[in-house]
């Protein structure tokens, strides 16, 4: 009798369930909104990440992962004291003194707001506490925006026609450091150029109560000197399409900061939309593409509300008694 053999089969294993994915950790989150917001801010200053991490005296490979959400694992650290604290993490590493109890207690508040009650709550203590009128602002016309959308040609223009000072704060802030722009982010850095930038504003306001100045186009990116602007000037936002500017800026021959950039256009779209939240807080803007310099400068005129009457026909300037005069 034959019997029949049989080979026992290995059982098979059920197949391995894909791993599910982990959710995101939310320090991993804060990381990215960290990197996120520092490649924000140097695009706003026209900052090429080798400039930031050499003036930083970071490596350029940090620099690179902190952007990209790989920060070190100390910042994270730093965050979960201030957080055990009760702080903000920018109250635990602010180099000042610690501010007073009034103005934490005010933060507080303001960030309870929505954005429309809170440019309300801004012109209220504007309103009570800034020293300059809406009129003493409508004799300080301060030019702001990128690079190559006009604002010398225009301010000088306009200033002739007002009969008031034009100002270029850049060569103010040369003249009174007896060095050039360049000199000044080589050898000390934008630190150094914010701090001359903003120094050379309050001696502008502090000697002229009439003017038109025409700005640098990073001005925006400092707040506190922004604030000085927006409630000391009347601010007008001269604006271009990006290719004007590019013509304009390669026609003066300065490249600054897309120099030695093989991507320089798509550099100054990056720079001009991180700025244009800031742009536009100006109280006005005006749009230069397509116009001559002077059909701008009659639009700008009439913008800012400076009547046909107020300007001399055959001069082209408003009397010397404007300075004393309310121009709307």
């Amino acid at each position: 009798m034959t019997s029949a053999r049989t080979t026992a089969r290995p059982a098979t294993k059920p197949a391995a369930k894909p791993a599910a994915k982990a959710p995101p950790r939310e320090a991993d989150a804060y990381l990215r909104r960290l990197g996120e917001r520092v490649r924000t801010l140097r695009n706003r200053r026209g900052m090429t990440r080798k400039a930031l991490a050499r003036h930083a005296k970071v490596s350029e490979r940090y620099l690179a992962q902190l952007e990209a959400g790989l920060g070190n694992g100390s910042i994270v650290l730093l965050r979960r004291i201030a957080r055990a604290i009760g702080l903000p993490v920018t109250q635990l590493v602010d180099e000042g003194a610690e501010p007073a109890l009034d103005l934490v207690l005010l933060t507080q508040f303001l960030e309870r707001l929505s954005p429309p009650a809170l440019a309300q709550a801004r012109q209220l203590v504007l309103r009570q506490f800034s020293g300059p009128s809406d009129e003493a602002r409508r004799r300080r016309i301060a030019l702001i925006g990128l690079r190559g959308g006009g604002k010398s040609t225009i301010g000088r223009l306009a200033a002739e026609r007002l009969g008031v000072p034009f100002i270029e704060l850049d060569r103010e802030i040369e003249k009174r450091s007896g060095a050039s722009l360049s000199e000044i982010f080589d050898m000390f850095g934008q630190e150094t150029f914010r701090r001359a930038e903003r120094e050379a504003l309050d001696d502008v306001l502090h000697r002229h109560e009439s003017f038109v100045v025409a700005t640098s186009g990073s001005i925006v990116t400092e707040p506190g000197t922004l604030e000085l602007l927006l409630s000391s000037c009347l601010t007008v936002w001269v604006k271009a399409a990006p290719e004007e500017h590019m013509k304009r800026v390669m026609a003066q021959g300065d490249m600054r900061p897309m120099a030695n950039s093989p991507r320089a256009m798509e550099d100054l779209v990056s720079i001009l939309r991180s700025r244009e939240p800031l742009y536009a807080r100006a109280d006005i803007a005006l749009l230069t593409s397509g116009r001559s310099p002077e059909q701008n400068v009659t639009e700008l005129l009439r913008l800012i509300e400076v009547p046909d009457s107020r300007i001399d026909g055959r001069s082209g300037r408003v009397p010397q008694t404007m300075d004393n005069e309310r121009v709307t």
